[in-house]
């Protein structure tokens, strides 16, 4: 444990001390961390089955969201956000329990997979983007290993600055776009 903690510390001293901001060339292909097994890929989003309700029946509830805490807007699964400093890959404390919760999820369900898609904002080249990115999602998985997650359960991917939520040019809007999202496979 100590051992993976100093080669953290190194690697991240190493990494602060090399890096730079070279001049914007075309964009590269996303970077992505395949896990020693093939992980499931997110399948495309489907509609929910539309509820019904007869003129004479009483309202139907739709027990989808109840079978699926992932698709509850009431909890916290349905958050899929972690957002980030500016040029920082450190999970905030207030993200904790959000990665918390999917993780004890994933727990509980270890057939369950996650892509974990690291973004970053336009401020700085394609390249220090997507490394950035994929530090991000890195960083979101380490967490969830610590808390018990196999790594054949998460694949990351970055997107650098390819996959911004604002185009504005604010801070308002950057900050969107320093994020990881998790996807659950199969949504």
């Amino acid at each position: 444990m100590n051992k993976r903690l100093i080669g953290s510390i190194a690697l991240a001293i190493f990494l602060a001390a090399c890096s730079s901001k070279p001049v914007k060339e075309e964009p590269p292909p996303a970077v992505v961390e395949k896990s020693p097994t093939t992980a499931a890929k997110p399948a495309e989003k489907k509609p929910a089955a539309p509820v019904t309700e007869s003129a004479t029946s009483a309202p139907m509830k739709d027990t989808s969201l109840a079978a699926n805490p992932l698709k509850d807007p009431n909890n916290i699964l349905s958050k899929r956000s972690i957002f980030f400093d500016f040029d920082s890959d450190e999970v905030k404390a207030e993200y904790r329990p959000l990665v918390e919760a999917h993780a004890k999820y994933l727990v509980q369900h270890p057939n369950a997979h996650v892509m974990l898609q690291g973004n970053a904002d336009d401020r700085g080249s394609r390249e220090y983007n997507l490394a950035l990115g994929q530090r991000r999602a890195v960083a979101v998985k380490k967490v969830m290993n610590v808390l018990g997650v196999s790594d054949k359960q998460i694949e990351t991917v970055s997107y650098g600055e390819e996959k911004p939520r604002c185009s504005e040019q604010a801070e308002s809007c950057w900050s969107q776009n320093r994020r990881t999202d998790i996807i659950h496979a199969g949504e």
